[in-house]
């Protein structure tokens, strides 16, 4: 049989033996066993997820004093009685995170403040298999609120007023400590600049005085208001189709990527604060990805400590993680064909893909991208012009022509874009990118106009947006990376026949044990519904 577009939805054989299979729950949804045995992501490892939310909510609600007493430390009050905790109806939910509002009186001269503590999900990001990845999830945030404030301040952010980690160790923002250490830390700062040594940032470790410490990391911003600003997502549908709405997005998006593209950085990794408080861009460059495996149990081999310094070492170890997830995902792999279509894209994935990318920038220039920015974690009002990005637990430094225009412009899912819809957009957009670059007189890259024009022109848009997805790779590269090379060969057996036995040593094996694989997580998933 010839691999196509539609081969991952090709039946597999299942149990036959009559039983009741029961919905069960995700964590914001319920699924049949139909809808479960369909899907390509490893659904027993999510139907954990319940359980353990419930836990876990349970411990944040049953510690709501902790709570209280985190907020008022990290704001200066006198008293945890002044923070109200909102009630579980008004948490909000993301895919990593449980969002708790906590409002604050003021005292003296200082008016109330709205906040928003913000935990990690440990079920989510791998705590469990990789113990420390929350914190590393903080770090990396804290250090993106830091850069930006230090060095983008036209792009809107919340505002930061500290985190702590699991480990005890907490930060604060030096505005809000007792008068007399702030007062000393003021002054160190200004004596360590004025010997032309490095200055920390304005969060100081500080001692955890909250009587009942929590065994979970956080990080408390600012709470935007809806007088501030909506969500992109709500009026998205409704609003995608007005010319004006999307140009004024558009612009706001291209000032934001110019303003990240003034500062060129050394290395690809990820901003962290030290236990002194100093900047380092000295983390693994941390996307939602690494953490998405790591929870599954899917060795990743990219250890926290490391950074790249050029571009075909990062894109390299990319590819071991797609790698990685077809060996070690329990249902990554259908049937014989389906590992030949998977097998063939990654092998030669690895060889095209310098293709797209430009020897001159192979050292850089490497630039921080928010490249986890959708329309929920951006804040417009009612004419698109943005008001706020939040969420910026993802951002990394990443090279140049790994920026591009948001992939979800069309409405439509990574892996099923329509190339003329999204044309369309994307010139669009790159019209806005271009009157907005020639405003700038400031930007140290005065090229990136060009430089993304070139990348949809050569498709290396497409092939960054496989590299970003681990499961979409495959689909993008047969329908918009293959036929740059050859139109025939999604039509000719012989590519997946001649092409896969060198992926890997004993390929055919490998594949013949991937199928059994997936024979045995049917049969568990099946029990998994039965009552």
């Amino acid at each position: 049989m010839v691999p196509g577009p539609n081969i991952r939805k090709m039946a597999t054989v299942h149990g036959s033996r009559p039983a009741t299979l029961k919905p069960r729950h995700l964590v914001n949804s319920t699924i049949t066993y139909s809808a479960a045995k369909e899907c390509e992501s490893n659904v027993l490892h999510e139907l954990e997820y319940w359980d353990q939310e419930t836990d876990y909510f349970s411990y944040l609600y049953q510690n709501r004093d902790s709570i209280r007493s985190i907020v008022a430390q990290h704001l200066g009050l006198n008293s945890a009685d002044k923070c109200h905790v909102a009630d579980p109806e008004q948490w909000m939910r993301g895919s990593f995170n449980i969002c708790i509002p906590v409002d604050a009186d003021g005292q003296g001269p200082n008016p109330g403040k709205k906040t928003i503590i913000r935990f990690p999900l440990p079920y989510r990001v791998g705590e469990v298999s990789c113990p420390g990845n929350a914190d590393e999830k903080i770090l990396c945030e804290a250090g993106t609120y830091v850069w930006l404030e230090a060095n983008c301040p036209d792009v809107a952010i919340p505002r930061l007023y500290g985190f702590g980690l699991a480990t005890g160790q907490t930060f604060t923002s030096l505005d809000n400590l007792p008068i007399l250490l702030r007062s000393i830390e003021t002054v160190r700062r200004r004596v360590l600049a004025w010997l032309g040594y490095a200055v920390p940032s304005r969060f100081v470790q500080i001692r955890n005085k909250v009587p009942a410490p929590l065994t979970t990391g956080y990080i408390l911003i600012e709470y935007i208001g809806r007088s501030r600003g909506k969500m992109l997502s709500e009026s998205w549908e409704e609003g995608r189709h007005n010319a004006q709405l999307r140009m004024n997005l558009f612009r706001g998006l291209s000032r934001t990527l110019l303003s990240l593209t003034r500062i060129p950085l050394p290395r690809i990794g990820s901003f962290v604060l030290d236990d002194k408080g100093y900047l380092r861009l000295n983390n693994r460059p941390l996307t939602l990805q690494i953490h998405q495996l790591e929870n599954e149990k899917i060795p990743i081999d990219i250890p926290r400590e490391v950074t790249y310094i050029s571009v075909d070492s990062y894109i390299n170890d990319i590819l071991s993680l797609h790698e990685s997830r077809l060996r070690h995902q329990p249902n990554a792999v259908s049937h014989l064909e389906d590992g030949f279509y998977q097998t063939s894209a990654l092998m030669v994935m690895r060889s095209i893909w310098p293709c797209y990318f430009r020897r001159d920038f192979l050292r850089g220039p490497f630039f921080l991208n928010l490249t986890d920015i959708h329309q929920s974690n951006i804040f417009v009002d009612d004419e698109w012009n943005i008001k706020y990005f939040i969420d910026l637990e993802w951002a990394c430094s990443r090279p140049v022509e790994m920026i591009h225009p948001p992939y979800w412009l069309t409405n439509q899912a990574i892996d099923s874009i329509s190339v003329g819809d999204y044309e369309t957009l994307h010139a669009e957009f790159m019209e806005a990118l271009a009157e907005e670059e020639s405003k700038c007189s400031s930007t140290s890259l005065s090229l990136l106009h060009p430089i993304l024009q070139q990348g949809w022109g050569k498709g290396t848009f497409w092939c960054s947006l496989a590299l970003n997805s681990p499961t979409a790779l495959f689909k993008i590269f047969y329908d918009y990376i293959q036929p740059r090379f050859s139109k025939t060969h999604n039509d000719d057996s012989t590519f997946w026949v001649i092409t896969m036995p060198y992926w890997t040593f004993n390929a055919f094996d490998f594949i013949e044990q991937k199928v059994k694989d997936k024979k045995q997580y049917d049969l568990s998933l099946r029990e998994a519904f039965e009552s």
